[in-house]
């Protein structure tokens, strides 16, 4: 009797048979499932439904893949092979540079479980994730602004370069980029800025799982060399703890002078009152709402 057949399968225990069709998720002999729901067994009818289950989330999860890329479906029709998402992370933080990536993937691209990082929130599946995409993807690369340029420029514009760097660092240059909710100035190729991109574009999720993983890792070097902040736990960002440390410890070299709770920190007065003056780095671009979704 062949090992591809229901007859087979259904002289197999039930434990091996959740094992290998729920767990591994193997593909199901035709036949097996109604076998299972025909079975007079409570568990065999219950691995049925779980068999089932299983199915269903697969077909859902196509249908949201397939959905995630649309936008670049349409692009890669019209002959643009490669379409560059770009995505960052790190505007909100108090401490450390802001991060952005930039990934072109092959066309068809499929990557179970890929959404935007703020909806992954397991960060071991955020770093299998980024670890898939780097080996999938066509093209990727990081770029950033540093703290002082963050500081210099404000934090809209040091995240507008860090995309502009990790556009320039991909080795390539795209036929197209779609960039989450806006443009970036001086970009190498056409361009699309997509509210909420990183929901509805696989590229640029693609990219926002890279941004995160990598300034997460930073920060957690960052958290080795300055102890005590709690930066591999918060990332930078101001919670109560940090901003507790930034008040008892003082402010770091890493900590961005330009945001509130650091310059009350200093002595300073609050940015709401008397904002610092930044520079401009990119000249104001006319209106595009036409590009942005």
């Amino acid at each position: 009797m062949s090992t591809d057949s229901w007859e087979h399968w259904l002289q197999c225990a039930l434990g091996e048979l959740t094992e290998r069709f729920v767990t591994q998720a193997h593909p199901v002999p035709a036949g097996l499932l109604e076998a299972l729901e025909a079975d007079p067994r409570r568990g065999a009818q219950q691995l049925a439904r779980r068999i089932r289950a299983r199915q269903e989330r697969n077909r859902s999860e196509g249908q949201r893949l397939r959905h995630l890329l649309r936008f670049e479906s349409e692009l890669w029709a019209q002959g643009m092979t490669h379409v560059a998402g770009v995505d960052e992370a790190g505007m909100a933080p108090l401490a450390g540079p802001v991060v952005a990536a930039a990934a072109v993937l092959p066309q068809g691209f499929r990557l179970k479980g890929l959404d935007d990082s703020k909806k992954v929130l397991d960060a071991r599946k955020r770093e299998e994730l980024a670890v898939a995409i780097k080996q999938g993807a066509v093209a990727w690369a990081v770029g950033r602004a540093e703290v002082e340029e963050i500081d210099r420029l404000n934090i809209y514009h040091a995240g507008l370069l860090a995309m502009r760097r990790a556009v320039e660092g991909l080795g390539l240059t795209p036929d197209y980029v779609l960039v989450d909710a806006r443009r970036i100035p001086e970009c190498p190729a056409p361009q699309r800025g997509i509210i909420k991109g990183d929901s509805l574009s696989m590229s640029i999720a693609a990219a926002s799982i890279l941004a995160k993983t990598t300034r997460d890792a930073l920060m957690a070097e960052l958290d080795a060399t300055y102890p005590g902040y709690g930066l591999a736990e918060h990332k930078g960002y101001p919670t109560a703890r940090h901003v507790q440390a930034l008040r008892e410890k003082g402010v770091l070299p890493i900590h961005r002078r330009s945001f509130g709770p650091v310059r009350e920190a200093l002595g300073l007065v609050a940015p709401e009152s008397s904002p610092p003056v930044q520079a401009e780095l990119f000249p104001a671009e006319p209106s595009a709402k036409k590009d942005i979704l």
